[in-house]
């Protein structure tokens, strides 16, 4: 049956909901780390470099995948508040066919240009065969990655948030299995990582399908629910896209800081690498807050109760922004220590450290802007998270990146700073339209018709 979030404690609901897909979010992370490690035991830097590169780019592709889904997910958590279990029916149908059709144009499209994405990645010479292999096998699997994230949006939606992380957990294990059976034993080098991940991804989906039915989820999709609706489609999109789409400029944005990082030397590229690495662990929790706020908030919106979903929002934005506080003070303190697990160059060591101390500020703004984007979306309102993400990417992110560079050489603390900036401007622009929809009556309980 579905889970219902409007009732019982705000805080645990949050909580609930939060610590499963926190630790599936995690796993994930660690899934695309997994294959470098394994990499490096069996191959050369031409394979290594090849796996980066690609999954970089398969990263991109699954967070664009994902803010997709966030429409089906806000729309059958809103169902789920109503007690509309034909709408979820229909809901769950009408998205198995929208991402049947994403899956294949993006399949096709993908496969047709691998070898210009490789050029557009500029992807060293030794790598570029072994880079056009992962991603030809990566391509193909797409329909998996779609299929395990749609499946998993669902779940979400329908209140259930541990079946995802199990999900996970399996194409985790298998993974590294695969890993060392097809890298290793086998040797394929960067084509066996890439099948390795679409095998896993695989067997994830054959989990989620065999959970559809043993779990019992109280909604019964029939073959009616599988006739397209243009009006659903067109609601799913409406949320979707614009998340979709902010997520896509949100990961350009990072591809355009490190070629800013790169022109600065191989010494300061290092240390912003491995900063990246350790901002994207500390911004789980925000990550976590944003998928929580989403459905919570939505299923909240559909029974009507907005002042509850207020309420859930200020509770999440409350424990990201704790949280985040104390991420910022204690890397003021042990940012070498973190550092040092990734190298033993002294000198990216004592760089990253400057670009630490300042870019970790942004665990407090993110605690702020990220919760207001799931519950812009659980309002339906997911362009306004686009406005708010695009206005900081193209106004303070990459030109401070830029500016930092340009007039403070010797150091990175400048250079930190651009992305907590960002993250302001976020978070002032999110405040004025959260008082806008206030001011107008658009946050007030309605009663249910």
């Amino acid at each position: 049956m579905p889970r219902k979030l409007t009732e019982g404690g705000i805080a645990s609901n949050i909580l609930r909901f939060s610590l499963p897909y926190l630790l599936a979010y995690f796993l994930q992370t660690l899934y695309g780390l997994a294959d470098l490690y394994i990499a490096g035991q069996f191959n050369g830097a031409d394979v290594i470099s090849a796996i980066a590169i690609g999954s970089q780019l398969m990263h991109m592709v699954t967070v664009i995948i994902v803010g997709l889904a966030m429409g089906s997910t806000v729309l059958i958590s809103r169902s789920v508040g109503a007690g509309d279990e034909r709408g979820i029916a229909r809901l769950i149908g009408n998205t198995v066919l929208m991402f049947a059709v994403v899956a294949t144009v993006l399949t096709t499209l993908l496969l047709a240009f691998r070898s210009p994405i490789v050029s557009l990645m500029s992807t060293p010479p030794e790598s570029v065969a072994e880079t056009r292999r992962y991603l030809t096998v990566c391509f193909a699997g797409i329909p998996f990655i779609i299929a395990y994230n749609v499946l998993s949006s669902v779940f979400r939606g329908m209140g259930d948030s541990k079946s995802p992380m199990f999900f996970i957990a399996l194409a985790c294990a298998v993974n590294v299995a695969l890993d060392y059976l097809f890298m290793g034993a086998l040797d394929m080098g960067a084509t066996g990582a890439a099948l390795g991940t679409v095998l896993a991804q695989a067997v994830s989906v054959a989990a989620a399908l065999v959970a559809t039915r043993t779990l019992h989820l109280g909604v019964a999709v029939g073959r009616g629910d599988l006739e397209p609706e243009p009006s659903l489609i067109k609601s799913m999109l409406a949320i979707g896209f614009p998340i979709a789409l902010q997520d896509g400029f949100v990961q350009i944005s990072f591809l355009l800081i490190t070629v800013i990082a790169n022109r600065r030397g191989v010494t300061v590229a290092a240390a912003v690498g491995i900063v990246e690495k350790i901002i994207c662990f500390l911004f789980l929790i925000p990550s976590s807050m944003l998928s929580s706020v989403s459905a919570i908030a939505a299923q909240n919106i559909g029974a009507g109760s907005y002042v509850r979903a207020r309420r859930t929002l200020l509770y999440a934005t409350a424990i990201a922004v704790g949280i985040g506080g104390l991420f910022a003070v204690v890397f003021q303190f042990a940012s070498a220590p973190f550092l040092t697990l990734f190298t033993s160059d002294a000198e990216v060591v004592r760089l990253g450290e400057q670009y630490l101390k300042t870019y970790v500020l942004d665990c407090v703004f993110a605690g702020v802007h990220f919760p207001f984007s799931g519950f812009f979306s659980a309002m339906g309102m997911s362009m306004l998270s686009f406005i708010h993400n695009v206005s900081s990417i193209l106004l303070v992110r990459i030109p401070g990146a830029y500016l930092a560079s340009k007039f403070f050489p010797a150091t990175l603390y400048e250079m930190g700073l651009a992305a907590p900036a960002g993250s302001l401007l976020s978070s002032l622009i999110c405040a004025a339209l959260y008082l806008m929809l206030r001011r107008k009556g658009r946050l007030d309980d309605r009663p249910r018709g």
